[in-house]
């Protein structure tokens, strides 16, 4: 893409609306407000359509002018675009009419969709000069990271509660990056890393970048408006853990219109949160916008344990003026949604993805999502990043000598139950 010109405008605060220069800033002075990026929407209604923007390469940076960078993107160039999955057996097992799967399980380099907000915030990393990137990180973010800045060849930095899934941890090692344990949960992880942002002046992606960040989750929004033929859905199921990322969709939603991608309809928003770190669902179900922190989060879904979440308020307004809600899974929903999702449709989603499932099972169960109309659920991760979840909730391979006699006797055993699970999924 051959673009010189820039279309993001400002740092403004959510609160008060006071603008910022665009530099590595993220809350503001006067009442220590989020800060987010603003842009100039008429100048961006002017200058793209759905014709441009079809006519780039399938990547999240078709969208390039609803993104907080000042040139070119440098940073996750074949980011994005992943599949919007019509999944046919899974809404008959659920009951639904019209069922999709945003599926980022699959989005590169890393499998999640922290590597579109990675993009984005590195991209801007080096527009400012930042030569070290650092994050606090429930996993995903830190693998993202480190890949990236590799590619980048920026020096990182992830700190991490010290007991994350093994598989995460070591998706961050192989790429060169300073991997650093915190004994404690991500909260104090973020709180260390914003002393560390203040004292040693490197880019932190979620703290003094964060406002570049976020922007970069609008992109899955654009997507599934795109891949349902240019049409907002009615209903979408997102997870959370700031909730930053169910902000970001509804405001990539609210964007779309504002610069005439699409036409004005109506939506609703849920979230979708574990059982045992829930400070979002548990407001949004009490009718009110306080964040009550869980100081130790207990839960398998360790990518959404973020006990004090910084978009929690936020994302329960979201969530109320969109008409949606929130629900919660505990651990044996989220293994059951798991294995559900990959039995029906073939994608292995993380335990993050089994939350988000387990979560639109119980809306649709409640008729909170009615079960006739088009519903969006957004799977964020790959099933190979929390396999060790999985262990002892699957049945164990079946051990036969290199005989077909015995091979014969297994295909008996086994035809009762082969025939009862197809039953079982056509008829749930």
């Amino acid at each position: 893409m051959a673009m010189a010109e820039t279309f993001f405008s400002n740092l403004k605060c959510r609160e008060c609306g006071a603008l910022y220069p665009k530099k590595a800033t993220h809350v503001c002075e006067f009442d220590f407000g989020p800060l987010e990026a603003d842009y100039d929407y008429a100048k961006i209604r002017a200058a793209i359509s759905r014709e441009k923007i079809q006519a780039r390469p399938l990547t999240m940076w078709r969208y390039r002018e609803l993104l907080p960078i000042d040139g070119e993107p440098t940073v996750g160039l074949q980011t994005g675009f992943t599949p919007l999955v019509k999944a046919e057996r899974l809404a008959r097992a659920l009951g639904a009419r019209e069922l999709y799967l945003k599926n980022d399980a699959v989005n590169y380099p890393t499998l999640s969709f922290k590597d579109r907000v990675v993009a984005v915030a590195l991209t801007r990393a080096r527009e400012l000069g930042f030569n070290i990137v650092a994050c606090a990180s429930t996993g995903n973010l830190a693998n993202s990271v480190a890949a990236n800045a590799a590619a980048a060849g920026l020096e990182s930095y992830v700190l991490i509660p010290y007991d994350l899934e093994r598989s995460k941890v070591l998706n961050s090692l192989v790429y060169g990056a300073q991997v650093i344990g915190i004994e404690g949960p991500y909260d104090q992880v973020n709180r260390l890393c914003s002393e560390i942002a203040g004292k040693y002046g490197w880019g932190f992606v979620n703290v003094n970048l964060r406002p570049y960040y976020a922007e970069g989750s609008k992109t899955l929004g654009f997507e599934i408006i795109e891949q349902l033929d240019w049409r907002i859905p009615a209903h979408t199921v997102i997870p959370m853990a700031s909730g930053s990322l169910l902000t970001k969709i509804t405001k990539a939603y609210q964007e779309a219109v504002k610069v005439g991608l699409v036409n004005a309809a109506p939506f609703r928003i849920y979230g979708a949160q574990a059982r045992g770190c829930n400070p979002i669902t548990a407001a949004q179900q009490a009718g009110t916008d306080l964040i009550r922190p869980v100081p130790r989060p207990d839960t398998i879904a360790k990518s959404l344990a973020i006990g004090t979440p910084a978009d929690g308020y936020y994302a329960v307004h979201a969530m109320r003026q969109t008409g949606g809600a929130a629900a919660d899974a505990t651990d044996a929903e989220i293994i059951e949604a798991i294995k559900l999702l990959a039995e029906t449709e073939g994608i292995f989603a993380e335990t993050a993805g089994g939350v988000t499932l387990a979560c639109a099972k119980k809306l649709i169960d409640s008729g909170r999502i009615p079960r006739d109309e088009r519903v969006v659920i957004c799977i964020t991760g790959n099933g190979l990043k929390t396999a060790e979840a999985l262990d002892g909730q699957l049945t164990e391979p079946a051990r036969i000598k290199p005989s077909l006699r015995e091979f014969d006797a297994l295909i008996v055993k086994n035809e009762p139950q082969r025939h009862g699970d197809a039953e079982k999924i056509k008829t749930v």
